[in-house]
């Protein structure tokens, strides 16, 4: 349960881990019955566990939980093709360099989103489908605070230098 924001390379889960985390993915969408009900379960659960990150959004809950649900079906729909994959992260960490993506805050998101899953799947959610659901989301998290810690003053100083 690494969080690795030193590096950014590719991720390569063993095919069958794939698999599982890709259909845990498929019943949590078809247990909540739609995707805005996944997401408002999302939303409700990372932000109860976190209330302090509420006040990094400013976005209405109803389209904040469709953008998680939609983020991570682009990691999920990736995960089996790893150089998709790292674009997809890479592509999403540039897309939160606006907010302030900590380790621990990655953290409390995954160990947010594993409970959800367990609680909703139960013993669908092998530990096999939860190994891989806690590499992936550590992966992009930390991968997340890397492209923030790399790119954000470049493309400040891009922005400040182009408005002389």
């Amino acid at each position: 349960k690494i969080v690795n924001d030193e590096v950014f390379e590719e991720l390569h889960l063993p095919p069958g881990m794939v698999e599982e985390v890709q259909e845990v993915w498929r019943f949590f969408l078809s247990n909540c019955g739609s995707r805005s009900a996944a997401g408002e379960a999302l939303y409700a659960v990372i932000f109860d566990a976190a209330p302090s990150m509420q006040s990094l959004l400013r976005t209405p809950r109803a389209v904040m939980g469709m953008r998680m649900v939609n983020g991570l079906n682009s990691l999920i729909s990736a995960l089996a093709d790893p150089t998709a994959l790292k674009v997809v992260v890479e592509t999403l960490g540039f897309q939160h360099l606006d907010l302030e993506v900590t380790i621990p805050r990655v953290i409390i998101f995954r160990n947010a989103l594993v409970d959800l899953l367990q609680v909703e799947l139960g013993s669908r959610f092998t530990p096999r489908a939860q190994e891989g659901w806690n590499t992936l989301l550590n992966y992009a998290g930390g991968s997340y605070v890397y492209v923030r810690s790399k790119f954000a003053g470049h493309l400040n100083l891009l922005s400040t230098s182009w408005a002389i």
